[in-house]
Formats: C-alpha cells, sequence, structure tokens
C-alpha cells in the first residue's frame, strides 16, 4: 500500500464515522442543555450542594461561578499534589515542588494539560485519577458549559440577560455526555491492549542484559477523557506515542476520533439549538476547510525526503513511530493541534520545517478547526461576529446575526475576547527571547539567523502558542522547569482561559438582552457558500496580520533555508 492510499483510506475512515455520528451526538447534546428534567443523580447532587437547578443566572452570576469553581479546583489540584507522599498509591513518590504543582494545577484546571515533569515519576496513581482525571472531565465540561451560555444568548430574549446556570450545564456536560462516551472509548482502547492497572510498576530485563522498571498506571480510562475532553495530559511521558497508551494503528484512529468527536458535533448542537442547522453546517465547513488544508500541508512536508536520513527512510520518519507511519502521524498532530488537546503520538520538535510551522500555525488560527470541546465553538462563533460585521459594513446595513443586532458593546468584546490570545503569544515570547538566561534552557540556540536560534524562537513560540491557546503540546527541545518558565506559562494558561470566558459570557448576557429583529433584504446571509467563504478569510487574515512577522522568523525562516 503506497503512503497516498494509506492516508487517503485513513482520513476517509475518520471522515465517514464523524459523519455517522455528526447528527445523533449533536442533536443528542443540544437535548441535554435544553431539557427541563433532571436525573435522580443530579438531583441527588444538587441537594448535597444546596443548588437551585431551577434558578436562571445572569451573565456575573454564571462568570462568577466559573471563576469560583476554577480557583477551588485549583487549590485542591495544588494541595493534592503537594500532600501526595503522605497519601495511598503513593508508590514511593514524594510530594511535587511548588513551581511544578502550581504549573499543573493551572495546566488541568484550564484544559491545557501542560506537563513540564515526567508523570511516571512525578505523579502518584493517586494524584492521576483523583486529581488530574477529574480535571478531564470538569475543565472539558466548563468549556462546553460557556458555549452552550453563548447559544442561549441568540436563542433568548430575556430583559435580565439570563443565559442558563452553570452548575447545572457542567453536572450535565460531565455526567450525560463525558462520562458516558469515555466508558465506551475506554473499553474499545481496553480491546486493543492499552493497559489499567494501580500497580506502580514491573521489572523486566532490557535488551542490554540489564533491569528496567516499567511504569504501571489506569491508562485507558483517563487515556479515554484525555482524547474526548480535548484534555492531552499523558499519564505516561512519552504521551500517546507510549505503546501503554497508544498501542496499534486501530487505537491512533480511535483517539483521533475522541479528539474531534465532541467539537465536530456541537456545530450540529448549535444549529440545533437556535433552529437552523445551516448555520452549524457552515461553521463545519469553515472548520473542515482549514483543518483540511493544514492537514494537506503537514502531509506533503512529512512525506519529503530532505537529507540522507530522510532519503534512505523514504519519508521524514525521524521522531515517529513506525506502528503509525507518516499519515497516522500527521493526522493525528493536525487533529491535535487544532483542537486543544496536546496530546502527541510523535515528537513534534522533529516535524520538518514546514510540517512543524503547520501544526503551529493551527494554534495560532485560535485552535477553532474544530477547536476544543465547547472552546472551538465559542471561538468560532465570536470570529463569525468579526465576519458579520465586516460584511455588514460592506452591504451598508447594521450587522446582525441570527436577529440579534451586533451594537458597539457586542463587537468590542468580540474584539477583546479575539485579542487576548495573540497579546498573551506575542508578549511572552518577546519578554522570553530577550532574556539572557533563555538559551540555557533551549536545546537549539546559537549566532543570530544561524538555523539552530531559528529553530530555538520556534520552540519558544510553540511553547507560548500552545499555553496561551490551552493547548499542552510542545516542541521538546526547550527546557521549561525554570521558575520563569513555570509562572510565565502558567499565567498564559490562566489569562488564555479565562479572559476570552468573561468576554464570550458577557456578550452572551448582551445578546440574550436584546430582541429579536426579522431579517432585511440587505442584512447579510450567515449561513451559505458566501459566508463560509468570508467566515474563512477572516480567521486566516486576522493570524496572518498577527502572527506572520513572528513566523517569519521561525519556521518560514527554517524552511527556507
Amino acid at each position: 500500500m503506497t503512503p497516498a492510499l494509506a492516508a487517503g483510506l485513513q482520513v476517509a475512515f475518520v471522515l465517514a464515522v464523524l459523519a455517522v455520528a455528526y447528527v445523533p451526538v449533536g442533536d443528542y447534546m443540544a437535548r441535554v442543555y435544553e431539557s427541563r428534567r433532571h436525573l435522580r443523580v443530579e438531583s441527588v447532587l444538587y441537594r448535597l450542594c444546596r443548588i437551585n437547578p431551577h434558578t436562571e443566572q445572569t451573565w456575573y452570576g454564571y462568570a462568577g461561578s466559573v471563576l469560583g469553581f476554577s480557583a477551588a479546583s485549583v487549590l485542591f489540584l495544588y494541595a493534592l499534589q503537594r500532600i501526595q507522599g503522605v497519601l495511598p498509591l503513593s508508590g514511593d513518590l514524594s510530594g511535587v515542588s511548588p513551581a511544578v504543582a502550581f504549573n499543573t494545577a493551572v495546566s488541568f484546571v484550564t484544559n491545557t494539560n501542560w506537563q513540564s515533569y515526567a508523570p511516571e515519576t512525578t505523579m502518584s496513581n493517586l494524584t492521576q485519577p483523583v486529581g488530574l482525571a477529574v480535571q478531564n472531565f470538569v475543565s472539558a465540561a466548563v468549556g462546553m458549559a460557556v458555549a452552550a451560555a453563548l447559544i442561549r444568548g441568540f436563542v433568548r430574549v430575556s430583559r435580565g440577560g439570563e443565559i442558563g446556570n452553570f452548575w447545572v450545564d457542567l453536572t450535565r456536560g460531565s455526567l450525560r455526555i463525558l462520562l458516558p462516551l469515555s466508558f465506551v472509548i475506554a473499553l474499545i482502547l481496553l480491546s486493543q491492549g492499552v493497559i489499567q492497572s494501580f500497580h506502580p510498576g514491573f521489572a523486566s530485563t532490557g535488551l542490554d542484559g540489564n533491569s528496567v522498571t516499567n511504569a504501571l498506571a489506569p491508562v485507558a480510562s483517563q487515556e479515554a477523557i484525555k482524547e474526548l475532553g480535548t484534555n492531552g495530559g499523558g499519564i505516561l511521558a512519552a504521551n500517546s506515542a507510549h505503546p501503554f497508551e497508544n498501542p496499534t494503528p486501530v487505537s491512533n484512529i480511535v483517539e483521533i476520533l475522541a479528539i474531534l468527536l465532541i467539537p465536530v458535533s456541537l456545530t450540529r448542537t448549535f444549529g440545533t439549538m437556535v433552529g437552523d442547522r445551516k448555520q452549524g453546517l457552515t461553521l463545519l465547513a469553515v472548520m473542515g476547510i482549514l483543518w483540511g488544508s493544514l492537514l494537506a500541508v503537514t502531509l506533503a512536508a512529512e512525506s519529503g525526503r530532505r537529507g540522507i536520513a530522510a532519503t534512505a527512510a523514504g519519508a521524514m520518519m525521524e521522531g515517529k513511530e513506525v506502528r503509525f507511519g507518516i499519515p497516522g502521524t500527521a493526522l493525528f498532530a493536525v487533529s491535535t493541534t487544532g483542537t486543544s488537546t496536546g496530546a502527541v503520538n510523535s515528537a513534534h520538535d522533529s516535524l520538518s520545517p514546514l510540517g512543524g510551522g503547520a501544526v503551529l500555525l493551527n494554534m495560532l488560527l485560535g485552535e477553532i478547526a474544530p477547536g476544543g470541546v465547547g472552546t472551538g465553538l465559542y471561538g468560532i462563533l465570536v470570529l463569525a461576529l468579526i465576519a458579520v460585521f465586516v460584511g455588514g459594513l460592506l452591504v451598508g446595513r447594521t450587522p446582525e446575526y441570527l436577529g440579534k443586532k451586533l451594537r458597539q458593546r457586542e463587537i468590542t468584546l468580540a474584539a477583546l475576547s479575539v485579542l487576548v490570545m495573540p497579546a498573551l503569544v506575542l508578549i511572552g515570547t518577546g519578554i522570553t527571547v530577550i532574556l539572557s538566561s533563555t538559551t540555557g534552557y533551549q536545546g537549539n540556540s546559537g549566532d543570530p539567523g544561524s538555523p539552530g536560534s531559528i529553530h530555538g524562537f520556534s520552540e519558544v513560540l510553540y511553547a507560548f502558542a500552545s499555553a496561551s491557546n490551552n493547548n499542552g503540546s510542545a516542541f521538546g527541545g526547550l527546557t521549561v522547569t525554570s521558575d520563569w518558565f513555570q509562572t510565565a506559562l502558567g499565567l498564559c494558561m490562566l489569562f488564555g482561559r479565562f479572559l476570552p470566558i468573561i468576554f464570550v459570557l458577557a456578550l452572551a448576557g448582551s445578546l440574550a438582552s436584546q430582541k429579536k429583529t426579522a431579517a432585511g433584504a440587505g442584512t447579510l446571509p450567515t449561513a451559505g457558500p458566501m459566508f463560509t467563504g468570508l467566515l474563512t478569510g477572516t480567521v486566516v487574515l486576522v493570524a496572518a496580520l498577527t502572527f506572520f512577522p513572528a513566523l517569519a522568523l521561525g519556521p518560514i525562516a527554517e524552511a527556507l533555508q
């Protein structure tokens, strides 16, 4: 089988499965967030936590609940890591250092799952499921809840601007969507040989005759929600390149499907909830165009034969698992950087300059192709409002989207939400590269303009793009264990997660307080090929104008050498 045929078959299979699941999963999620009925277990939780599930919240209350819940989660996870050495299932591991514990707590609560440590030798088999896996569920549910709140802003007409109840949305997203789907995926992964054990490890004899210890963990259960919730943090250091996490080409495809399933299906949820499914299909088309374009670039770049080693191997196989090959690697890399997953089945630092630049650009587009669970949907909706504003100026009418006028307040909030990520990436990268200590943490450095210095800059840019977009993947040549990187990247994760959420919820409240207007003859249509092109162009133009100079100093310069 030729590499081109293998790539085509894998992509076709992934698209076919997503097409089959699109309607039932998307409509099911719409019913979850629109239902007025509470499950018995949910009612028990509400009583225990003294929550009134029938109370609606304004955007102030909703945002306060999101921030309060997330702050409590950070404190709990930080404390758990610090005292894990005296808790059961510690496996003789001591407590995590303060800097790493802070960075990790922020990372998992913000759905980033950036890891500046080796999981096997740092996190116990109690911290992994009780601390990290729980956050894999609830941090994903927070993103979905915010997306549901924004959809209600378009649908509802309420003088008070109520957009739902965060605690109800959080509970339903966790129990009705993420938990059952992750259970099914975990069973499939178990059938492929993914391990599930609470033993700390076992000894074996290596090929050199020396005894080595192989780490064990409850991998299958965490691997499922790691991918399904677009989290990405590996329970083992090699992440989804480890044979205990991702042993076969079948498990590789299953994990890719898990990554894409909810973000893709949420466009159907959006169309169903607003009563116009063409709107959801338009957003899906934009996501598909961006995802497919970057996949084609990455496949072409990694299938090339640049250098003696690549010519001998028939492709750029350095840093890639032979059981996946170029097609499975490129498909995974584009899917994980197009969402906020950050899981990897290869060493992204070993990608070709063009391939590495493509996955970096995938994040810099704002991770909307198709984006993380919830974050991708509300991210592309914010960009859709920007596109409608630009289009509205062209037709000479007040811009409207789904019957809601986009006034100064709405456009300001949308613009602020869009500007957060670029500001964090560029400011963080700029400060870091001028610090004299930075070169000591780079695996690639050298005189300005040299190949080493160019790739070293790309590594720093990738790190801040990953943290600010709540992705979590990395170019492995950069050591990020210093206090500067732990703190700076931790702050980027916090601001990159919660500032857009605040702006999006404020936008939802503003839209919900408006009355709907009837579409006029001059109103810009927001469904169909014309708006698909306008929105795609807006996404690319915003990213190009913002990041082209930085990309020219890194991946582009490296590719031209």
